[in-house]
């Protein structure tokens, strides 16, 4: 028999919208309103001044340690935008600009990486999982929810993201081949950044792509320009629609770059170079979207004055109100069990006896 090609029908794309300075592909823009424009900007604005001040935080001592989102802005933000409020939403930690999109408060970021349990605190009324560190494992609770959707009917739809070192686990591509048996509505986002901490994308694999691993759960994939925020909208609309209306998953792998540290706990140059971080400085999502807006007449110094202004009064208020939470230093022990084991007691007595030890002893009363 003589060699025939393999009959695959998975679709296989890459799509950008905004070149680096800002300029448009007309054919290939999606339709957003003016007003949604200005509240993108200024919610990417937002998440880039929410990551400068955490970081503040952090060498400051005031927050532990922290993982920057500088430059993936886009990725998650045009993400949260296309889905509808009663989607759901299933991040890792650097999607941040698609949780402040999806109404999450600063502060409540701030909680989460300044080790307070209230940080998991998913705001009411939203179908959103809490942040979550370890890898590729919302992979399996994103599909899982989308199975879920698909039982109950309604139409709706579950998006999960990753990162690039996420798809070497096998959470990640168990997760894939059962939304692909199933035919589940799962957008499934890799955030490309290049970088898994230290160990760079072309250790986790030999693919030109990572949209191409697809092929292999009979998904169609897409790659898009994860720092074009108008490329991730048109993308994800796309992906979403086909999902909500029975069309199956699909892998979107959206290309960006991690500007800073893995997490303040790490030294980026110890691993890449600074020409490397230069390369994409000019690929930053930010003043790619900004020069798009002024191009449209939607934006100018003045108006963003007033966003600046704006973001820095409720920054403000989100650190007065991240720093006057009470900490109950028992807690962990006291919610393991809903009766907790004679071990735990005897743990909770010593843990209070010495809290007690170290408690500043009151001044004397003043004699009247």
């Amino acid at each position: 028999m003589p060699r025939e090609p393999l009959p695959i029908s998975t679709r296989l794309e890459t799509l950008s919208v905004l070149t680096a300075d800002g300029q448009l592909d007309r054919a290939l823009e999606p339709a957003v309103p003016h007003a949604d424009l200005r509240r993108l900007y200024k919610t990417m604005l937002a998440a880039r001044r929410l990551d400068e001040r955490c970081l503040m935080l952090q060498r400051q001592g005031r927050m532990g340690t922290y993982g920057p989102s500088k430059g993936q802005e886009a990725a998650s933000l045009g993400v949260a935008y296309a889905l509808e409020r009663d989607d759901w939403f299933v991040p890792t930690f650097r999607e941040l600009a698609g949780l402040l999109w999806r109404g999450w408060p600063m502060h409540t970021w701030m909680l989460y990486w300044g080790g307070h349990e209230a940080g998991n605190a998913v705001p009411p009324g939203l179908n959103d999982l809490p942040i979550c560190v370890p890898i590729a494992s919302q992979c399996q609770y994103g599909m899982g929810i989308a199975w879920g959707c698909k039982l109950r009917g309604g139409g709706r739809v579950c998006v999960a993201f990753c990162g690039d070192g996420g798809t070497s686990e096998g959470d990640f591509h168990e997760a894939l081949n059962f939304a692909g048996v199933y035919n589940l509505p799962l957008v499934m986002v890799v955030q490309n950044n290049h970088w898994a901490i230290s160990i760079p994308r072309s250790c986790q694999t030999r693919a030109a792509t990572i949209a191409q691993k697809a092929v292999a759960y009979g998904i169609d994939g897409l790659q898009v320009d994860g720092n074009d925020l108008l490329a991730v909208i048109a993308a994800t609309r796309e992906a979403v629609d086909k999902a909500r209306t029975g069309g199956g998953p699909t892998l979107i792998e959206a290309v960006t770059y991690r500007l800073s540290m893995h997490t303040t706990a790490d030294d980026p140059k110890k691993y890449r170079t600074d020409a490397e971080v230069r390369e994409w400085e000019p690929r930053d999502p930010l003043p790619r979207f900004r020069a798009y807006l002024q191009k449209k007449k939607l934006l100018d110094a003045k108006i963003e004055q007033v966003i600046e202004e704006e973001i820095t009064a409720e920054l403000e208020a989100a650190v007065r109100q991240y720093e006057q939470q009470t900490v109950d230093a028992t807690e962990f022990l006291r919610h393991v069990f809903a009766e907790p084991t004679p071990e735990l007691r005897a743990q909770l007595a010593e843990l209070e006896a010495h809290l007690a030890a170290r408690r500043p002893a009151r001044p004397p009363a003043p004699v009247s």
